[in-house]
This record gives C-alpha cells, structure tokens and sequence, in this order.
C-alpha cells in the first residue's frame, strides 16, 4: 500500500470525532491547535473533554453516532474501540466522500495519523506502512535532533530580548521552548544562578556577558543589565536574557521589560521553573498537602525584618497555618525565625533548608523554627538555599 502524505488546513472547518474515551481526549489537542470547529458525538465523556465543552471550544452531542452526523465533516476521527460502531461511521465516511480516521483498525481507515514531532514552526510527520514502532523511532530521533538544531536567521529580523527563566539549576528543567530560543541568542545575558552547561552549549559566535549578581557581593549594577539589554538588541542581536528560577519571581524582570518596552525594544517572557516550589519538592515537600496546608507564601528574607526597606508583613505571615518559603533568606534566618516566633508562630513549628535544589550539591536540613538558624550554621549550609516553615515539613516522612 502506497500513501500520499499530506497536511490538512482545517482552521474554521468541521471535524467529527465519535466517541469521547482516552483515544478522543489524546487527539483533541491538535485538532483544537489546528483551529478545527470540532463536533464530538457519544454518550459520555471523559473529564477533560468535558472542560473543553463547558469553555466553548468544541460541542457535544450526547448521543450515540447517527450516519447523518458525517455532512458537512471535512474529516472524521473514529475513537471507538467497538468494530461494528467503528465500520458503521467508516461507512457513512466512505459514502460522504469524507476521509475516516479510524482508532481501533486503521488499515479498515481512508487515512491515518502520522507519527508527529514539533519544534517552534517546524512540524515533521512520519507515515509508515504497517511498522508503527520504527515510524515513531524515526520521529523521535528527529524530535531529538530539532531540539539541538538552532533556527534560521533572518537578517531583517529586528533586535528583541527575550527573557529565559532557566529553572532552579538542573540544566534539563529549562523549558522546551526556552532551551530553543536560548539556541537562537546572539546575545547571552546570564546570572550566576543559571544551569553551567546551557552555556557550554552555545555556540562559539555567541557574546556571553556576566550579570552576576553575589549577595551581599560584588554585583552587576541593574542599570547597566538594562543597558547592556536595550544596547545590543538596537545592534540588531537576539538577546536572551538568561535567568536562575523565573524571571518575575524575585528576579527583577519586570524593570527589564519595563526598560525594554521604554526604549521601544520589543520583549517576550518566557517563564521558568522557580525554586522556590522546585527545591522544596525535590527535597520531598510538597509546599501544600490535604489537610495539612491549603497556602503557601513566597517571600524575600534579603533584607531583615526591621529594615525600614523591606515590605514584607511578617506580623501577618506568623498568623497564617499554611507554608512559608523564604528565598534569600539565609544570613537573614536567625532575625527571621526570632520574628516569626514572636510574632506567634510556634518555636517547634518544622522548618527545612535546601540548598541548591536540583542539583549535585543538593542538601537538606529539617529542623524547627526555634532552632533552624543555629543548625543551618552549624551545618555549613550557604547560599543559594531556599527556607521551608510549616506542617508540610516532613509530612512524606
């Protein structure tokens, strides 16, 4: 059997699909990406194809397939594991000229679903002729290979900045999308916090420029990091503005998109994965559990609990039951646990420190809030560490 590949445009078009099990909710996604005008026919649904029609991105009609359901259908998705329901809409397909994809036999279907890997605009489809297996190998290893492979260049392309969260330090935990645009930089403007080896896959033409900033240190002033931003993308380069955790979590992007949209630099964000949930997580907390916290607060400890500069109200933060984590917090610890203590919250309320989380030098201390300061001292702990206060401590043993 001979196939003739081919890529449907089915924004605006009616597509049918039959039945509302796990095969239907695993196709809805590209259908809805497509921009199809989706129909579903079955008696029941499965929850999350349910949430799509209570948001008006497809209808339902809650019956069981009728052959007149197939006019007006530019394609049909058969996702029914009976054969005699499946032949029956593969027949009324057949009959309306309509191509008929089909779950449960798809040599018994007028088309099938390729193999699909995608990577920013490049989709590739493998089709195969009975080896389904090899065809999704095949796709995976160019899935692998569009991941590593930078973006061609457009050398009208005006300046812009984008600013990458790279995730709490593990270089696999950056998002797919912003280890791609990060391959696309003529520019890297990087912390200290970010992952070492995303830098070491750069390419050899990239300007790596050091916005390190060390507590209580030596640090790249931010007037010059905004600068330095706005001054390289009116050169005309791609500018990744490389980021430990998330950008907007304590991380200043919001003055470097404020700096960029002033100078009439164009700037996307692309978020990360911040610490501040990460490192408790992979250090077995979860920073909420049922019954046992229903919140979490994310606050800074850099400047300490009486400075007139910081805004933080820990009078109300030792009143509430639910999780505190504290980022920069460390050489703040002793005056931060003296405060929430006498603000109310318990001496004896558990508390753990997680010292750069997700990486090999991982540490955890548990302790308590009477006595976390004291034993993260004693135990060496340093910065980057992010502090965990409350009942989730603990609570997976």
């Amino acid at each position: 059997m001979n196939l003739y590949p081919l890529a449907l445009k089915l924004d605006g078009r009616r597509v049918l699909v039959v039945g509302g099990g796990a095969v239907a909710t695993r196709r809805m996604p590209a259908l809805l990406a497509a921009g199809a005008r989706i129909e579903i026919v079955s008696p029941v649904l499965t929850p999350a194809l349910r949430a799509y029609v209570d948001a008006g991105r497809l209808t339902w009609q809650e019956r069981r397939f009728e052959p007149a359901d197939v006019s007006g259908a530019w394609l049909v998705q058969v996702a029914v594991d009976d054969p005699g329901a499946a032949e029956q809409v593969s027949a009324a397909a057949e009959e309306h000229g309509v191509f008929c994809v089909r779950a449960d036999d798809r040599d018994a279907a007028t088309a099938w679903t390729p193999a699909v890997a995608r990577q920013g605009e490049v989709t590739v489809a493998v089709t195969d002729r009975g080896e389904r297996s090899r065809a999704m190998a095949v796709r995976d290893l160019i899935a692998a290979a569009l991941q590593n492979l930078p973006e061609p260049q457009v050398g009208e392309e005006p300046g812009q900045v984008v600013l990458v969260g790279s995730g709490p330090g593990d270089p696999e935990l950056i998002t797919v999308k912003g280890r791609r645009l990060l391959s696309r930089a003529d520019v890297v403007v990087a912390d200290r916090l970010v992952p070492g080896m995303l830098l070491d896959e750069l390419r050899p033409d990239v300007e790596l420029v050091d916005a390190a900033k060390i507590p209580y240190g030596p640090s790249a002033a931010q007037e010059w990091i905004n600068q330095t931003l706005v001054e390289r993308a009116k050169a005309g380069k791609f500018v990744v503005r490389l980021k430990g955790g998330d950008s907007f979590v304590f991380g200043r992007g919001g003055e470097e998109v404020l700096a960029c949209a002033q100078a009439g630099v164009p700037v996307t964000v692309v978020p990360g994965v911040t610490s501040s949930i990460a490192a408790p997580e992979l250090a077995g907390i979860p920073v909420t559990h049922r019954g046992v916290a229903h919140e979490f607060t994310v606050v800074s400890g850099h400047v300490p609990p009486e400075s007139t500069q910081s805004l933080v109200d820990w009078a109300a933060l030792a009143r509430l039951r639910g999780t505190l984590v504290i980022m920069m917090g460390l050489k703040n610890l002793p005056k931060i646990a003296e405060r929430l203590i006498a603000e109310g919250r318990g001496a004896d309320t558990p508390a753990a420190v997680v010292q750069e989380g997700s990486t090999s030098s991982q540490r955890v201390l548990q302790s308590t809030l009477g006595e976390v300061a004291a034993a993260t001292a004693a135990a060496g702990l340093r910065p980057p560490a992010v502090v965990v206060i409350g009942e989730v401590v603990g609570v997976l043993g």
